[in-house]
């Protein structure tokens, strides 16, 4: 019957994206239509992923973040009784169920723990210049689903962005949930950390001494490859912002003991370059 025809039922405006009534207690719980709309993974289907933000025990329910309530809900639609995994973002990762969506959030209840690590077995550590905030955001979100184990943004004299105190670290909290949203969508459960921003300067001044890590500075005037170098266990990448490192910068870093290596003959745009490098390393040193 269509709402306004004669006879029709007012429904409440308490209802989620999908058209289930939230659970907010003494109103009417329509379980039966959650349930009738929960429909059953397909053999070989995809079960989504959620981070959860704490390390829970077999048989807990609990609450789920803000940001991974919103995308269960309202982004993913799903309702009590669909499967999902959670995962704490320090390597574990759980089967759960939800088991309820209301308008105060979305709970889950775990069963058990699974064993599972897709992490590289090459350990990269971009350095990346910091770029225009489209460009910044996709070249973090994309080396996080290339496996990067950590992301440090630099100020360096050509960065086209300036951020200074709170800007800065309200700008570090989007792209560590940018992290946090690849790891959900790449099956990755360890979160690689963002860390706060500083200059190219004072960042190169805080490596002095032998880390055990290969240190590649991208430059489009190198003679060196990538395939050139020694297969290391773990790499520190470092790459300009769109206008590349400053002629000074770059000597600085060499005296630092990066190697200057160069991505073919072509010119390649900041994020381009960034991307295809820890790919190449993956299929040179890594598992791919």
């Amino acid at each position: 019957m269509a709402p306004g025809e004669p006879g029709a039922r007012h429904v409440p405006h308490t209802r989620n994206v999908r058209g289930v009534p939230y659970d907010d207690g003494p109103q009417r719980r329509w379980h039966h239509l959650a349930m009738s709309q929960a429909k059953p993974l397909a053999a070989g289907a995809r079960v989504p992923r959620l981070f959860c933000g704490t390390d829970p025990a077999p048989g807990a329910r609990l609450q789920l973040p803000e940001s991974s309530a919103h995308h269960a809900a309202r982004v993913l639609r799903l309702v009590p009784g669909d499967a999902v995994h959670i995962f704490s973002g320090d390597g574990d990762e759980w089967a759960a169920e939800i088991s309820g969506v209301t308008r105060s959030g979305v709970s889950v209840r775990v069963s058990q723990r699974l064993d599972r690590d897709v992490e590289a077995r090459l350990r990269v550590t971009l350095a990346q210049g910091i770029s225009a905030r489209e460009r910044m955001d996709f070249t973090l979100q994309k080396a996080v689903e290339l496996g990067v184990a950590e992301i440090q943004p630099l100020e360096t004299r050509r960065s086209l962005v300036r951020l200074r105190e709170e800007r800065a670290s309200r700008r570090v909290e989007h792209w560590q949930s940018l992290a946090i949203a690849a790891c959900e969508q790449c099956g990755r459960n360890r979160i690689p950390p963002v860390r706060q921003i500083e200059t190219l300067s004072d960042w190169l001044g805080s490596l002095r001494g032998a880390e055990g890590r290969l240190r590649v500075l991208l430059s489009p005037a190198a003679d060196t490859r990538l395939r050139d170098l020694p297969a290391p266990e773990a790499v520190l990448l470092l790459v300009g912002p769109e206008g590349g490192l400053a002629t000074e910068e770059q000597e600085l870093a060499l005296v630092c003991g990066f190697i200057p290596v160069r991505l073919g003959p072509r010119v390649l745009r900041t994020e381009t370059a960034a991307l295809a490098a820890v790919a190449a390393m993956h299929a040179l040193w890594g598992d791919f």
